[in-house]
């Protein structure tokens, strides 16, 4: 049997325009830290909360993206905020005060809020549903190629050029990205094609409704009025909450690993560790995203909860190694990116597939839109924690805690978020 065609040049545009622009975003995620030290003088716990606040736009807008882009055209507002994160960089190239630096970071993470909700979705309206776990597999898998290069190049270029070539060069990768966009031939959703009035005669589907496989009995019926579940899915809330707790110290580890690891003075080349970390979900991306498609979509995200929980234990207990043996230590600290993006890159596809999958067709922006919210949520919290623990107690409990929240988190899904999905799904 031939399968569907993924590869069209519409869907390797969108992956173009995802991996320069999160190119441009890797790329200062690491350096930040460091600019805002060294420009503005400020301490551990102020710069997990000014970096919160990209987060915090970012989680506030994506609602709404969600329920513009499920109403609206989603490729105009898409280059709009694609556009709107380039010119950010300039705005960073400016003699600017730390509360204005505050601002465009907010500004930024709105823009990127709107970027990531769209490009997602513009992805999925464009792939044949029977391929796409593989395909939501591969276009992450960009933000993977670029997380090993972005972080690596930002702090290479560290110290060797000005942080304004530094916002130059991610500006550029952008301006890349946003032509590859702009090529992207995007699809009209079903629901803005025509109006959405209730299905009264269910037997003219023949068991079935347009796309995806959704029975009739499943298929929501929605209004032109203005609901809740219009702007969060409500449907997702329980992985929501299990994904909120994982995500927080993927946050910490993101933005201060490069500080835990000058703070234990571990001499390590810091890039490095995610380019493991890329290379470790970009390996288990390709698997998992065929698993997906063939319904295991629960137990891939179970699976990948055991090399995290055990990656944030061990990056925890580097602080011990490095006193008794450096050359473990590296070890041990090198490691841990590949338990992560192994448990990361299996869960990723399949959490997005989970949510996919709770959501009638109309809604799949708004399907988008929580899953990311649930994860920025987690991210803000724990950029802002781990500033505030390491200031008290060090890095070390930070990623101790983390260790902990992962657990907690896959009892939750295991015992509350499965059963509820096994109910719900729509496909």
């Amino acid at each position: 049997m031939t399968k569907d065609r993924l590869f069209t040049p519409g869907y390797i545009c969108i992956l173009a325009a995802n991996f320069l622009f999160f190119f441009g975003f890797w790329l200062l995620v690491p350096v930040l830290p460091f600019y805002l030290r060294e420009t503005y003088a400020c301490h551990t716990a102020a710069i997990g909360i000014i970096l919160s606040c990209y987060t915090v736009s970012c989680l506030c807008v994506r609602p709404f993206s969600g329920f513009l882009m499920d109403r609206f055209p989603r490729k105009p507002i898409y280059i709009s905020c694609y556009v709107a994160c380039m010119a950010m960089f300039l705005g960073y190239m400016s003699d600017t005060t730390l509360t204005a630096f505050i601002l465009l970071r907010a500004i930024h993470g709105v823009a990127f809020g709107g970027v990531t909700v769209g490009g997602n979705t513009l992805c999925v309206d464009i792939m044949p549903s029977s391929r796409r776990g593989e395909g939501l597999g591969y276009y992450g898998l960009t933000n993977n190629i670029a997380m090993a290069l972005g972080p690596m190049a930002g702090l290479l270029l560290h110290g060797q050029i000005s942080y304004n070539s530094i916002f130059l060069a991610g500006m550029t990768a952008s301006a890349i990205g946003l032509l590859c966009a702009i090529s992207v031939k995007a699809r009209t959703p079903e629901s803005l094609r025509k109006p959405q009035h209730p299905v009264r005669n269910t037997a003219a589907c023949d068991g079935k409704c347009q796309d995806d496989n959704v029975t009739p009995a499943n298929r929501t019926v929605r209004s032109h009025g203005i609901s809740l579940d219009r702007f969060i899915l409500l449907k997702g809330i329980p992985v929501s909450i299990s994904l909120l707790m994982l995500s927080i110290p993927y946050g910490a580890t993101t933005n201060f690993v490069a500080m835990y690891a000058r703070e234990i003075n571990l001499d390590v080349p810091t890039g490095f560790f995610f380019t493991l970390m890329a290379a470790g979900m970009g390996a288990s991306r390709l698997v998992a995203g065929k698993k997906v498609d063939r319904g295991y979509i629960t137990q891939c995200i179970r699976f990948g909860y055991y090399p995290v929980i055990a990656a944030f234990l061990l990056l925890s207990l580097c602080r011990q190694a490095v006193s008794v043996s450096p050359a473990a230590a590296t070890t041990m600290f090198f490691t841990v990116p590949l338990l992560l993006g192994t448990g990361f890159g299996v869960m990723f596809p399949a959490m997005n597939s989970l949510y996919i999958n709770l959501a009638p067709n109309n809604q799949r922006a708004t399907a988008t839109s929580t899953y990311l919210t649930a994860w920025d949520v987690g991210i803000g919290i724990g950029i802002v924690s781990s500033g505030i623990i390491a200031q008290h107690f060090t890095f070390y409990m930070v990623y101790l805690t983390g260790a902990a929240l992962c657990t907690l988190s896959l009892l939750f899904f295991v015992h509350r978020v499965t059963p509820h999905y096994n109910r719900n799904k729509l496909r």
